[in-house]
């Protein structure tokens, strides 16, 4: 489904790469809707060596128990804390400067800790520094792949931060992960099947939080989804893709026709206008109009290959 990997970000990977020797502390600015599909699997690799904050971003659209199940999984790892906030909210970013101290360690004292932010596309790694900042110095913006190189801004509390451009990985391996990325709004949605992305997380809301997503669309009924024979659908290459739709439980496609019906999609001679609900489902969603939602837990993380294969 996702082919998108522009040459910029492979730019941006190799200046992460060399950077990264001189750098204390990482900053991994995460989605707190999406925890782990938001975290890139590459940048863990450069970065293992490296003490982490993740920052849970948008925890003010995020299901707050999942938030916080979210924050005990990252704090139980090795070398890696975990704060929720709001980007938005200064306030709420005080306490990073004194945590990227904790996590530092013994740093000279003659100069600042150095620390790292990034993360994928549009997931608020610039609003995060202007409010570290207390004024705008990074670029910000609504759709992804803002920011386009590396800018270093010193900040209050003797840090001195290093941005990066978001950065995505040449192939997703967890389809559902990639439906929820797509979902939330991290790949432009000129790369994605708009349709199939909102059919996906329809039947996924409809798992998750039944009542949020009845009461917003006013669906008088959530339709099962029954699998047909030999239920996985088989991608160009030949690899086979898991039904989503038969893991939720859910049909999507009918959930979406329905907020069609109700929202301005149903056109002359009865047709319903799919991409008009899949859109309203999808807007709605990214702009908290459905509650404070999280669309996986840490429950939902794939075991280790080895141990797959040893299954």
């Amino acid at each position: 489904m996702l082919g998108w990997y522009p040459g910029h970000m492979n730019k941006a990977r190799r200046q992460i790469k060399e950077a990264l020797p001189e750098i204390d502390v990482v900053i991994e600015v995460l989605d707190a809707r999406l925890p782990y599909s938001s975290a890139n699997p590459m940048l863990a690799e450069l970065t293992e060596h490296k003490p982490v904050l993740k920052i849970l971003s948008r925890a003010d659209l995020a299901d707050p128990e999942r938030t916080r199940e979210w924050v005990a999984h990252f704090d139980a790892q090795a070398d890696t804390r975990a704060l929720a906030v709001t980007t938005t909210q200064a306030r709420e970013l005080k306490r990073i400067p004194a945590l990227c101290h904790e996590l530092a360690g013994q740093v000279r004292a003659d100069r600042d800790v150095r620390v790292m932010v990034m993360g994928i596309p549009n997931v608020g790694k610039s609003t995060l520094i202007n409010g570290l900042a207390g004024r705008k110095l990074a670029k910000t913006g609504n759709e992804p792949a803002v920011t386009k190189r590396q800018q270093k801004i010193r900040i209050d509390g003797r840090i001195a931060l290093t941005d990066t451009p978001g950065v995505l990985w040449p192939k997703i391996e967890d389809q559902a992960s990639a439906y929820r990325l797509a979902a939330s709004g991290a790949i432009r949605d000129t790369a994605i099947e708009y349709t199939d992305v909102a059919i996906v997380a329809a039947a996924e809301l409809a798992r998750r939080y039944p009542e949020a997503l009845s009461q917003r669309f006013k669906l008088k009924t959530l339709p099962a989804y029954t699998p047909a024979e030999g239920a996985e659908a088989v991608q160009a290459d030949g690899e086979p893709q898991p039904d989503l739709l038969a893991r939720a439980g859910f049909d999507g496609q009918a959930i979406v026709a329905e907020i069609a019906r109700k929202r301005g999609g149903l056109r002359p001679g009865g047709v319903v206008d799919l991409h008009r609900g899949a859109e309203v489902l999808l807007h709605e969603l990214r702009d908290g109009k459905l509650g404070r939602v999280t669309l996986e837990t840490p429950a939902d993380i794939p075991p280790p290959v080895d141990a797959t294969a040893e299954a």
